[in-house]
């Protein structure tokens, strides 16, 4: 910071606001902090009577705040992700701008951030977000910052640190076991509930079967939902360990590739997934039926985003995997899952 002559001062930053004053008419900001001197302002600067003022050099080393702002949009930018419209007090914002599962390079994020003097702050990796919904901002922290700081942010990933999968509206569908639904003996409640979640994404249940406590009858209905065209596969009922509770057992060998039967996810932790090709199989246990919020509402989003799981993204739900179960849930915006 120096302080320069007026005349001598274009393309270079305020350091500080610069007040007008009318009397009896106004008083109010004429030039905000951060301003760079255009040769248009210089004339209004004297008449102000800012003969000398104080101000950032930007020279060949300096980039300032905004042009800082503008390098950092195109670090993070990536898939279905709109900037700001304008850079406002050297930040600029990140909406998505489709519904769908937000993606965070963590890593690059926090190498990134570990640059220092940069601040770039992000909604949760693997977040349910809505259609324009702010998902990130940042900024740097001075006013001017060295050039080559912010090539080495430039350096540090060639592709976008944030991105949105959007949904894919899948045909889905159920088997639900147990004797005692398939008897009639009591009423099936996983079919509505299943299905009204599955409708916050636009999908189709294409069919709901029931079946006995039988890994073959299991077997053959789920093989009938295949021919149907089913998507996805969802089975409720019989998910524990008890040893009449056959249809995890049923699910392993339709085959394919078993990712996790356990989670270490409360309410959810006796879930199963696996993929039949690219068919997504979830086995849903009991909690379902009764918890606002579950392992399901965790997993579901990313699967219809056209992610496929792996065992390690299971495991890591047990760091924030503890429902809390508040008298008013306010799901995403909270602890589970994150």
């Amino acid at each position: 910071m120096k302080k320069i002559k007026t005349v001598n001062a274009v393309g270079c930053v305020l350091q500080h606001d610069i007040t007008e004053i009318v009397p009896g008419e106004v008083k109010g900001r004429a030039f905000k902090k951060g301003h760079i001197i255009k040769d248009e302002d210089v004339e209004k600067l004297l008449r102000l009577g800012k003969d000398n003022i104080y101000v950032f050099e930007l020279g060949d080393k300096g980039m300032h705040e905004n042009d800082a702002a503008l390098v950092l949009g195109k670090l993070g930018k990536g898939k279905n992700i709109r900037l700001a419209d304008e850079i406002k007090e050297g930040k600029i914002n990140f909406y998505a701008q489709e519904d769908g599962v937000l993606k965070v390079d963590t890593e690059k994020l926090l190498e990134l951030n570990m640059l220092g003097e940069i601040s770039f702050a992000t909604l949760p990796d693997n977040i349910p977000v809505k259609k324009g919904e702010l998902i990130a901002g940042a900024r740097v922290i001075p006013l001017v910052i060295d050039r080559e700081k912010m090539e080495k942010a430039e350096n540090i990933t060639k592709s976008p640190i944030l991105n949105v999968n959007s949904y894919k509206k899948y045909k889905v569908g159920m088997v639900t076991t147990g004797n005692e639904v398939f008897y009639g003996r009591i009423e099936d409640k996983f079919g509505k509930i299943v299905t009204d979640k599955l409708g916050e994404f636009d999908c189709e249940v294409i069919a709901q079967f029931l079946s006995q406590d039988d890994k073959d009858m299991i077997k053959r209905k789920a093989q009938e939902l295949l021919d149907m065209g089913a998507e996805m596969l969802i089975f409720t009922g019989g998910m524990s360990v008890d040893p009449d509770d056959v249809t995890p057992s049923a699910i392993i060998e339709l085959g394919g590739e078993l990712v996790s039967y356990g989670s270490p996810v409360l309410p959810g932790s006796m879930f199963l997934l696996s993929y039949l090709g690219n068919v997504p199989v979830m086995g849903l246990p009991g909690c379902v039926m009764f918890a606002k919020r579950t392992i399901f509402d965790l997993v579901l989003p990313r699967v219809l985003s056209g992610e496929r799981l792996t065992t390690r993204d299971i495991m890591m739900y047990g760091n924030g995997g503890l429902c809390q179960s508040c008298e008013v849930c306010h799901y995403p915006n909270c602890t589970f899952g994150k």
